[in-house]
């Protein structure tokens, strides 16, 4: 119990701090993607770190797996390189008691990854896309900062408001320059016309019977013509209003699927939802194939150094989620040569794993009966 106990914290030491700075890394290259939309007004400034909270699950279901994986070749390569494996083996620890004692600490890992693939993992993707979607459905005006210059519409027109109020629905001392058919299209003003127009106020509301955004301006004027000629109209009006354009954000169907709850899942007949449904049970099975994979591949010769197969197996675990990605974009095609194509690409690298065991198991007694000859049978 107590060699278990020193491997287990080993292990999950080792697991911690790689996950740790893998998960800085994912969430700095997220936060930056995020700053960048709120910088030029998609996102608003205050749900960010809500976005990378909500995330979180979804993020450590897939960085948890790797983080045992590479904990277990640090720890036991680190214990071989000490010798201390040689030291265990010597005192009877088996390679069956080192993968019992293995399995048991990916064991603990699996039923963490499971809580996160199936339950907060989707709701957490549901949460944050439905933000996503609302942040990102804003009109224009409900972007806008105050006292700044805004570009609307990929630079079809620009706006200013000295203020704004905090639930952005009131406006005060408005200008906006714009081609003139978005707001005077009712004048039947040509395309090269440009519409100036300033207003005391402006506020937006929602049209009852349709759900339609307009922006409701008061008290001001507004100026159509077309630059470098004398003739331009100016209309002073006391309330003027347009329709709002409502972008569309669409979400993608892997997405939609990954939202769902694993209940649902369970009811959708579709290819993706089949596929998310068997990707959500197979991640704490990678969690069980990867611990044991670990263990043949953790094993190295003092001389060799304690990152020697350490390349080798990345590649390998890589080659592990390249398989199992593609299994699954075969289901979700309909084109899967059969059923359970995933469950196979999990039996394959676990026969692999059980394949290095033995071989490592091989190589070991034939070291020990090549010493046994050099020393001879009576030393």
């Amino acid at each position: 119990m107590i060699i278990f106990r020193y491997l287990a914290r080993e292990v999950l030491s080792s697991m911690l701090a790689v996950s740790l700075v893998l998960l800085m890394i994912i969430l700095s290259a997220r936060f930056v993607n995020y700053l960048a939309e709120a910088a030029t007004g998609k996102l608003d400034a205050g749900v960010l770190v809500t976005l990378l909270v909500l995330r979180l699950p979804a993020y450590l279901e897939l960085i948890l797996p790797l983080g045992l994986f590479i904990g277990i070749l640090f720890a036991y390569g680190r214990l071989y390189l000490d010798s201390e494996m040689t030291v265990l083996s010597a005192c009877g620890m088996s390679d069956g008691r080192l993968v019992s004692y293995t399995m048991a600490s990916s064991f603990v890992v699996a039923l963490l990854v499971g809580v996160f693939s199936l339950y907060l993992g989707p709701e957490g993707v549901r949460a944050s896309e439905s933000l996503l979607a609302e942040q990102r459905n804003r009109t224009d005006f409900e972007t806008l900062k105050p006292a700044r210059f805004h570009s609307l519409e990929k630079g079809a027109g620009t706006t200013y408001a000295a203020s704004i109020s905090d639930d952005k629905k009131q406006l005060r001392d408005v200008f906006m320059a714009r081609v003139a058919p978005y707001i005077d299209d009712e004048a039947g003003a040509p395309n090269n016309d440009v519409a100036v127009l300033t207003a005391k106020s402006g506020e937006t509301v929602i049209e009852a019977s349709t759900g339609r955004k307009f922006l409701l301006l008061k008290d001001g004027r507004r100026y159509i013509g077309n630059p470098g000629e004398q003739n331009y109209r100016v209309v002073e009006f006391e309330s003027y209003s347009q329709i709002l354009p409502q972008p569309d954000y669409s979400i993608k169907q892997k997405r939609l699927t990954d939202g769902l709850t694993t209940q649902k899942l369970f009811q959708a007949k579709s290819p993706e939802a089949k596929a998310a449904l068997q990707w959500r049970f197979s991640m704490p099975v990678l969690v069980l194939v990867v611990g044991f994979l670990a263990v043949p591949l953790s094993r190295t010769q003092p001389r060799q150094g304690r990152y020697a197969k350490m390349l080798p197996a990345i590649i390998l675990y890589m080659l592990y989620l390249v398989c199992i990605n593609a299994a699954r974009g075969t289901i979700e095609e309909g084109t899967a040569p059969v059923p359970g194509i995933l469950w196979l690409v999990h039996l394959a690298f676990f026969t692999l794993g059980c394949v290095l065991l033995v071989e490592k198991r091989l190589i070991f007694k034939r070291q020990r009966r090549d010493l046994s000859k050099l020393v001879g049978p009576n030393s």
